[in-house]
């Protein structure tokens, strides 16, 4: 049944081949940021392994918060039911592990330097004080934690960034834990240079956007669709396909079938159903959306959820970022975007 609605809502639609959008940048041409970008891992894997407590020491003043998190949170070198024999000597153990080492030594073959990724983020940056004024400027600390964390925030802005997370689409991650739902091809897909700064930024998006308003397919659409709007803010010469974490033929799918999806999570009556297991797919990572044809990708309604932001914008273009991400009643915000799914 689900196939056929699909089928009769897709006859509507005028299948037309579209490319990103021409960026739509503001004048940010009196905006200056320093771009400081710190090789934690590099820092560390230095270490001089005879003199392990006292470099440990003057490494853990020279990133004060970060290596609390690290050492503390990831690694957990300091509690005693993990590393019984100390601080010192588990770090010792863990940058001449012979896997660690190896993946340390594949991170610098693919990032020998942060260059290549100075500009988008001096770009993001400049973007992130043009929308808010008041925030401090992110700064990036690169790390690796065996494949444990891949990016997250902390401090005023500062942004972390785990590198064994994106080795490239052809790097075996599976083969260091085949049973680890993470490392799905459709996932791992992403794990790649390309993808960087687009899921380093992530963690700062989620922190300026704050909690969905409820629980309802239409609360995480339009929650979500927040998030991609701020992230098409800060990068707005990325491809959509970096910023949804789909291929470009899974974005071209979405803009041909904004009108079917629309239809089908109507005529299903899922917008405000809040039964988790019911909607996560087309909310979460995911590989398909259920009762959608088999090109479909998952998470098709923060798509569309991107799309009833944009609408709302585009009727009220005076609204800050800050005044967008606060709003948190759904029905309402979908009533005064006047969203129409085009095509």
């Amino acid at each position: 049944m689900h196939r056929i609605l699909f089928a009769i809502s897709i006859l509507f639609i005028l299948i037309s081949c579209q490319r990103d959008p021409a960026p739509n940048i503001p004048d940010i041409s009196d905006i200056e940021v320093a771009v400081d970008i710190r090789r934690f891992e590099r820092d560390l894997f230095q270490l001089d392994t005879n003199n392990i407590a006292a470099e440990l020491t003057q490494l853990e003043q020279q990133y004060p918060h970060f290596s609390r998190i690290y050492f503390d949170r990831i690694l957990r070198s300091r509690d005693s039911m993990v590393a019984p024999e100390g601080h010192p000597a588990y770090i010792r153990g863990f940058i001449t592990f012979p896997s660690a080492r190896q993946l340390y030594d594949t991170t610098q073959i693919v990032f020998p330097d942060m260059q290549p990724y100075r500009d988008t983020y001096r770009q993001a940056f400049r973007l992130f004080r043009y929308y808010y004024p008041e925030q401090p400027i992110p700064d990036v600390t690169t790390f690796i934690s065996e494949y444990s964390v891949g990016a997250f925030i902390y401090g005023d802005n500062q942004l972390a960034v785990g590198l064994d997370f994106f080795l490239g689409k052809d790097y075996p991650y599976l083969q260091y834990n085949p049973n680890n739902p993470n490392f799905s091809a459709y996932l791992s897909r992403t794990f790649t240079p390309e993808h960087l700064v687009a899921k380093s930024l992530r963690p700062l998006v989620d922190d300026r956007a704050g909690q969905p308003g409820g629980q309802r397919l239409l609360d995480m659409m339009i929650h979500n669709g927040k998030k991609l709007y701020l992230l098409d803010k800060l990068l707005p010469s990325t491809p959509d396909s970096i910023k949804l974490e789909m291929t470009a033929t899974q974005v071209k799918w979405l803009r041909e079938s904004e009108r079917a999806i629309w239809a089908f999570f109507l005529e299903e009556d899922l917008l405000y159903s809040a039964e988790w297991q019911k909607v996560r797919k087309y909310v979460d990572y995911s590989p398909n959306s259920p009762g959608m044809p088999p090109e479909a990708p998952g998470r098709t309604g923060n798509w569309i959820g991107w799309q009833i932001v944009s609408s709302f914008m585009e009727r009220y273009p005076d609204t800050s970022m800050e005044a967008l991400m606060q709003m948190r009643d759904a029905p309402t915000f979908l009533e005064q975007s006047k969203y129409k799914p085009t095509l």
